[in-house]
């Protein structure tokens, strides 16, 4: 089974997406290659290669950072003629040609500091996540370009994984979980199942580790007395030779650690909570450890349920999914509250100036929303999915494309900024490759059923009989407008469905400007999150029918501002409220707003649109009132801390 993402030729074509695509294809790309050739990222494989003498610089898993940008690169190419970034990436891939041992195995950690060791740390150090990350980066530049050298680097090192592990003992799975999407989207991609079924095994491994704390515990020890090797051997190599770079990385990403914070990272990694080795992976219910290897785990997991076509896991998954929405998700749509672990707390355990909110972790719960939509038909999961793409991702990337956030708090005093770059620089690179194909998560098509799940301005070519082009125009996020083109060769009866968000406050349908009444599909959501999130009012709008060449769909969303309660019981904010408009979450600036915003109070009924405003390039601004007659100004959060260092909140709150 082909994945349906490279049966339908899909492309940005205007709107919002259609600018910040432009500064991701333009700028940010580019800028991620120049700080990763600064760290010495780059140099690593060269290195490997033997190509360039010096001393490999960064984490074990530095790697993975050069693969997304590669998989980035190649995603921009699917639709951007650049030869310059083409110039690059031939560049890198002749690099990675000589790198790679001959029988597939690449991993720079290894090669050049430990020789022939391989596999020795999996639950630390990384290396299937690392391959995960080159095997996707293969898979795009071939659908990109055609060309097979990318390609064949990373079936090699696929191949490499089934002769050894296909038939390993539980203990080989990686402590990091990445490997089995790319796996997966390689089988789909091959139509070989040897991938497919080697993902599926290292999934039914997972938790099933004998004396699994004891085994974490070496390899963690294990992995520190490596460092300090190559720490050593660092120090040693310096002392005849002068460091050719004066590039400095950025302290690591600010953050605040409550006192007992390293006693639960030590007790969620040992119990195997951290890596989701806790239990098998059919008996694990809870969101818990780390947020992104958790979300990794679960699209995996989704992926294979639909592929198969077997719905054994299916009940797990949704109700997995639902805990988190309910219990363990920030309003932003962010996951992963604690510091340190980066991983999930407890039940409405989401202080908004401690919790984490990883940039990843928001773009993973976003892989893991989509195949759920498509597994399911139900419109939730595409509602969030929206959601956390214009939040809780959104915001790890400055407007100039080139600025970042690792962690993203919901409050800050101060003292927090973007960046450009990081020690570890995971999310910049994972943003632009998620940025660069968000066309492929727009449409899908089952039959003759078409699903529109995301309402992005663009051109969408299906290939069923006799051959479909969506034109989608739209003004979205900032207004509720939807125009939906068909471009068919002949008359065909089809099922057009098309999302009706969960926060729209109602409405109106037009074809071929007739007003029409469809039929309505309402999420199977029942529960409203503890953030405020009403995922349940979403549905799909169903128009069956047989469309001509020519036929229009004009959909009217209305777009209220919509005023977010949060949960009692979230320490914090507790009782206060956020602010949205559309799939649009806003916050309170202290650099544009004179007002004590700790000791203000909203009058609800006070909030109107700001369009003459000279921030307004950000977006459309929000007016408000406090009890004391002053005005707030809410800007969409995703945009915040681009105009310098402030103090900010999503919460405020309000008169009763």
């Amino acid at each position: 089974m082909l994945d349906n993402q490279y049966a339908i030729q899909s492309k940005i074509t205007g709107g919002f997406w259609f600018e910040r695509l432009k500064i991701n294809a333009e700028k940010a790309i580019f800028h991620q290659w120049i700080m990763l050739e600064a760290s010495r990222c780059i140099d690593n494989f060269r290195i490997a290669a033997g190509i360039k003498e010096g001393f490999r610089e960064g984490f074990f898993f530095a790697d993975s950072d050069a693969y997304k940008w590669l998989d980035a690169a190649s995603r921009i190419l699917v639709n951007t003629q650049s030869p310059r970034l083409k110039a690059l990436v031939d560049e890198f891939i002749g690099i990675l040609e000589k790198a790679q041992c001959e029988d597939g195995y690449l991993y720079t950690y290894n090669q050049i500091h430990f020789g022939n060791t391989r596999w020795k740390n999996l639950q630390v150090e990384h290396e299937f996540y690392c391959l995960g990350h080159l095997i996707e980066a293969g898979i795009s530049h071939k659908k990109a370009t055609g060309e097979d050298r990318l390609f064949t680097i990373a079936k090699n090192a696929a191949d490499l994984l089934v002769s050894e592990f296909i038939e390993a003992p539980t203990k080989f799975t990686d402590g990091h979980e990445e490997i089995e999407i790319a796996l997966v989207r390689l089988s789909r991609f091959t139509g070989a199942t040897k991938y497919r079924d080697l993902a599926q095994r290292f999934l039914e491994r997972r938790g099933k580790i004998p004396g699994y704390p004891l085994r974490f515990a070496g390899q963690f020890l294990s992995s520190m007395g490596r460092m300090n090797i190559v720490t050593a051997k660092r120090r040693e190599y310096y002392k005849t030779r002068k460091e050719t770079s004066s590039f400095k990385l950025p302290a690591h990403n600010k953050h605040r650690i409550p006192r007992n914070m390293p006693l639960r990272f030590a007790s969620s990694a040992l119990s195997g909570r951290y890596t989701q080795q806790y239990q098998p992976l059919a008996l694990q219910e809870e969101p818990v450890g780390h947020a992104v290897r958790f979300s990794y785990l679960n699209t995996a997991a989704a992926m294979l349920a639909h592929d198969i076509q077997e719905n054994v896991d299916l009940p797990r998954l949704q109700n997995l999914w639902q805990h988190m929405v309910e219990k363990r998700m920030s309003v932003s749509g962010g996951i992963g509250s604690l510091p340190l672990t980066e991983g999930f707390g407890r039940d409405y355990e989401m202080d908004p100036e401690i919790v984490y909110n990883e940039t990843c972790a928001a773009i993973g719960c976003m892989l893991w929303d989509h195949e759920m939509g498509l597994l399911t038909g139900d419109s939730k999961y595409d509602d969030l999915f929206e959601w956390q793409l214009y939040n809780a991702a959104s915001v790890g990337i400055g407007l100039d494309g080139c600025s970042y956030f690792y962690n993203n708090p919901l409050t800050t005093n101060g003292g927090y900024k973007r960046e450009s770059w990081y020690d570890i620089p995971c999310c910049p690179s994972n943003l632009s490759r998620i940025w660069a194909s968000i066309a492929d998560y727009a449409v899908s098509v089952d039959g003759e059923d078409v699903r529109i799940h995301q309402y992005f301005g663009g051109e969408f070519a299906i290939p069923v009989n006799p051959g479909i082009r969506v034109q989608i125009d739209t003004s979205l996020p900032w207004n509720g407008t939807v125009k939906i083109g068909l471009a068919i060769k002949e008359p065909n009866r089809i099922k057009m469905m098309l999302r009706k968000p969960a926060w729209a406050g109602g409405y109106r349908i037009r074809l071929n400007g007739e007003e029409i009444t469809p039929v309505v599909n309402l999420s199977q959501a029942s529960r409203v999150a503890s953030c405020g999130l009403d995922l349940g009012s979403s549905a799909w709008l169903s128009i069956e029918k047989v469309f001509s060449d020519g036929d229009v769909i004009e959909i009217e969303f209305e777009m209220p501002i919509t005023i977010l309660e949060q949960d009692v019981r979230i320490r914090g904010c507790g009782g206060k409220v956020a602010i949205a408009r559309g799939p649009i979450l806003y916050c309170l600036e202290s650099i544009i707003n004179s007002q004590d915003l700790e000791k203000s109070i909203l009058v609800p009924g006070s909030l109107e649109l700001l369009h003459d405003d000279k921030r307004s390039a950000i977006g459309l601004l929000i007016r408000g009132v406090d009890t004391t007659g002053g005005v707030l100004v809410f800007s969409p959060y995703y945009a915040w801390g681009n105009s310098g260092e402030t103090a900010m909140t999503t919460f405020i709150q309000r008169q009763v």
